[in-house]
C-alpha cells in the first residue's frame, strides 16, 4: 500500500474528492498519496460493512469470503496506521497547515477526520483551546438558571437509544445538563433551545465538558448558531430563503411541486439548520458532515440539503403532502448509511455561489425589515382595535346600564309627566274658571257701567254740584240767620208773654192791641217756622246734592275698578296663552323623551342579545 504510483492513486481518490480538487495538481506528491490512502481506507471501510453484512445476513460458511475480509483488515490496519500519522502530523503543525496547507487539510475534512482525533480537531477548527470562558465553568455550575427545569425535561429526549445518554441521571445526562445550563447562564437571550442538545451531546460524545462547553460557545458565536436558537429564531427565516432560492433555480420542477401540495421547506429542512442533520441521519454519517460543518459552516447543509432533494427528486414528484413527509421521516435518514462518499460527493457538484447567498441575505433583511414596519404598525392597529373594543365594552355596559336606567325610571317619568300634565291641566281648568269669572265681572261692571250717566250727565251734574255747593252755602247762612230770628223773634216772645202776664188786667183798648200784637208774632213766628222748614228743605237738598256727588266718586272710582279689571282681564289672557304654550311645549317634550326611550330600548336590545350570542 505504500508504494502505490500517482496515475492508481487517482482514480480512487475521483469518486470523493470535490469540484474543487482540480487543483490538486499544487498538491506534492506525498500529500496526493495519503488523499488516495485515505479513499482506499473508506473504499475497504464500505467493503468490509458490506462483506460483514453478508457474513450475518446469510451465515454461510464461505471460506473466500472470510479470506476477503481478513484481507481487507489487514489493509485497513496498515491505512488506518498510515491516517493516525498523517492526522498526528497536521495537529503538530496545525498553524503551518492551517496557513499553508488548505486545500489539503480541507479535503481531509470532507473525508472524515479520524475518531480519535475529532475532538481535538473540532477546537483546533473553531479556535477553542485556549478559551478563558473554559475556567469559568465550574462557577457557572454552582448559579441557579431559569432554564434548568426545560432543559431536565428534554435531556431524556436528546439521543435516547445511545449508551452514553440512557437512563435517567446517567453520565451523560448529568454532563449534559451542566453545559447547557451553563450556557443558559452565559447567553440569557438566547437561554435555552430544544435543538442544541442535540449539538452539546455530539461534543460530548468526543471531549470532556468543560471542553465541550467552549467549542458550543464558540460555535454560537462564530457558526451563526446563535441567531438561529435566539428566540425569534431570524436565521433560520434567512436559511429556508435561502434554500428556497436554491430550490427554485436548481430545482423548478420540484419547487413547483411542493408548491401545488403546499409542503413547505421549513417542514423538512428546519430541524437540517438547527441539528446540523443529527437529527436527520444516523450518528456516523451525521458526524462526517459535522466535521465538514466544522470547517466550511453553513455552506455544508445547504449542499447537502440540496443533495438529498436531487437523489429524491423523481420519488418526491410522485408523493403528496404526506407521502412526502414520510418519505422525509423514514426513506431518508437509512439512504446513505452505505454511501456516504456518494452524498458529499453530490453535495459539492451543487451550484453554490456565496456571493449570490450575501445577496439573498440581504433581499431577506429588506423584507424583513418591511414586515417589521408592518408588524409594528400592525401591532399598534391591534393596540387601537384593542382599546376600541374595550371602549366599545366599556360604552355597551354604560349603554345597558342607561338602557336599564332609563326603564326603571321610565315609569318614574311618565309618573312625573302625567303629575305635571295633571297640574298643567288643573292649572288651565284655574285659569279658565278665573278667566270666566272675570269676564263675568266684566259684563256686570258693563251692565253697571250702562245704567250709569253718560259722560255729559256727568259734566252736567258736575256743573249743577257746584251750583248746590253754592245754594247749600247759602242756605247754611240763610238757616243762620233763620235761626237768629228765631231766636230773636222766641226772645221777643219770652218778653211780650212776661209783660202781657202782668197786664192782663189792662184795657180792653190795650188788650185788643196786645191781641193784634200777638196775632202779629204769631203770624211772624208762622212764617219763621216757614222760613225754617223751606231752608231745611233746602239743606235736604243739598244733601241729596252732596250724595249724588259721593255717587258720582262712587262711579269713578267704579270705572276705575273696571278699567283695572279689563288690565287684570288682559293680564289673565295673556297667562292663559302662556299655560296654553306652556302645555303644549310639555306635551311636545313628553313626546321627545318618549321617542328617545323607544330608539334607546331599541339599541339596547341588540346589545344585549350580542353577549348571551357570545357567551352560547
Amino acid at each position: 500500500m505504500k508504494t502505490l504510483t500517482l496515475q492508481s492513486l487517482v482514480p480512487m481518490a475521483s469518486p470523493a474528492v470535490s469540484p474543487d480538487s482540480s487543483s490538486s495538481d499544487n498538491l506534492s506528491p506525498d500529500e496526493l498519496e495519503l488523499l488516495a490512502k485515505l479513499e482506499e481506507q473508506n473504499r475497504l471501510l464500505e467493503a468490509d460493512s458490506k462483506s460483514l453484512r453478508s457474513v450475518n445476513g446469510s451465515r454461510r460458511n464461505s471460506s473466500g469470503s472470510l479470506v476477503s475480509s481478513s484481507s481487507a483488515s489487514s489493509n485497513l490496519s496498515h491505512l488506518e496506521e498510515d491516517t493516525w500519522i498523517l492526522w498526528g502530523r497536521l495537529i503538530n503543525e496545525w498553524e503551518e497547515v492551517r496557513k499553508k496547507k488548505e486545500k489539503l487539510l480541507r479535503e481531509l475534512i470532507r473525508k472524515g477526520i479520524p475518531h480519535h482525533f475529532r475532538g481535538i480537531v473540532w477546537q483546533l477548527l473553531c479556535n477553542a483551546t485556549d478559551m478563558p470562558m473554559k475556567n469559568q465553568y465550574s462557577e457557572l455550575l454552582k448559579m441557579t438558571s431559569p432554564c434548568e427545569k426545560l432543559i431536565r425535561r428534554d435531556i431524556a429526549r436528546t439521543y435516547p437509544e445511545h449508551d452514553f445518554f440512557k437512563g435517567q441521571y446517567s453520565l451523560g445526562q448529568e454532563v449534559l445538563f451542566n453545559v447547557m445550563k451553563a450556557y443558559s447562564l452565559v447567553d440569557r437571550e438566547v437561554g435555552y433551545c430544544q435543538g442544541s442538545a442535540f449539538i452539546v451531546g455530539l461534543l460530548l460524545m468526543q471531549m470532556p465538558e468543560e471542553e465541550a462547553f467552549c467549542v458550543f460557545v464558540r460555535l454560537m458565536q462564530e457558526y451563526r448558531l446563535r441567531e438561529l436558537f435566539k428566540p425569534s429564531m431570524a436565521e433560520l427565516g434567512l436559511c429556508i430563503y435561502q434554500f428556497e432560492y436554491l430550490i427554485q433555480d436548481q430545482l423548478p420542477e420540484l419547487n413547483v411541486h411542493f408548491r401545488s401540495q403546499s409542503f413547505h421547506t421549513s417542514m423538512y429542512a428546519s430541524s437540517w439548520f438547527l441539528t446540523i442533520f443529527l437529527t436527520t441521519f444516523s450518528l456516523p454519517l451525521a458526524t462526517r458532515i459535522f466535521d465538514i460543518f466544522m470547517y466550511e459552516g453553513l455552506e455544508v447543509v445547504f449542499r447537502i440539503g440540496m443533495a438529498i432533494l436531487q437523489f429524491n427528486q423523481v420519488e418526491l414528484m410522485q408523493l403528496d403532502m404526506e407521502g412526502m413527509s414520510q418519505h422525509f421521516q423514514k426513506v431518508i435518514p437509512q439512504q446513505f448509511d452505505s454511501c456516504p462518499d456518494k452524498l458529499v460527493l453530490k453535495a459539492y457538484q451543487i451550484n453554490y455561489n456565496p456571493k449570490k447567498m450575501k445577496k439573498l441575505e440581504k433581499e431577506y433583511t429588506t423584507i424583513k425589515n418591511k414586515e417589521m414596519e408592518e408588524q409594528i404598525e400592525i401591532k399598534r392597529l391591534r393596540t387601537e382595535n384593542r382599546l376600541l373594543k374595550q371602549r366599545i365594552e366599556t360604552l355597551e355596559k354604560e349603554s345597558a346600564a342607561l338602557a336599564d336606567r332609563l326603564i326603571q325610571s321610565e315609569h318614574h317619568q311618565k309618573e312625573e309627566y302625567a303629575m305635571e300634565l295633571e297640574q298643567s291641566r288643573l292649572r288651565e281648568a284655574e285659569s279658565l274658571t278665573a278667566m270666566k269669572e272675570m269676564q263675568d265681572k266684566v259684563l256686570e261692571m258693563e251692565k253697571r257701567n250702562s245704567m250709569l250717566p253718560d259722560e255729559n250727565n256727568i259734566v252736567q251734574l258736575q256743573e249743577e254740584l257746584k251750583a248746590l255747593k253754592l245754594r247749600e252755602v247759602e242756605a247754611v247762612t240763610s238757616m243762620k240767620e233763620l235761626h237768629q230770628q228765631v231766636k230773636n223773634l222766641d226772645e221777643h216772645w219770652q218778653q211780650h208773654l212776661a209783660r202781657t202776664g202782668s197786664r192782663w188786667k189792662e184795657s180792653p183798648k190795650k188788650n185788643a192791641t196786645n191781641e193784634l200784637h200777638n196775632e202779629l208774632m204769631t203770624v211772624r213766628f208762622s212764617e219763621a217756622q216757614a222760613q225754617a222748614e223751606l231752608r231745611e228743605l233746602r239743606h235736604r237738598v243739598l244733601e241729596l246734592e252732596t250724595q249724588n256727588q259721593v255717587n258720582s266718586s262712587l262711579l269713578n272710582r267704579t270705572e276705575q275698578a273696571c278699567t283695572g279689571l279689563q288690565d287684570k282681564l288682559q293680564y289673565v289672557t295673556a297667562q292663559n296663552k302662556g299655560l296654553q304654550t306652556q302645555l303644549s311645549e310639555t306635551r311636545r317634550k313628553q313626546a321627545e323623551v318618549d321617542c328617545k326611550v323607544s330608539t334607546v330600548l331599541i339599541k339596547h336590545c341588540p346589545s344585549t342579545s350580542a353577549p348571551s350570542t357570545k357567551d352560547a
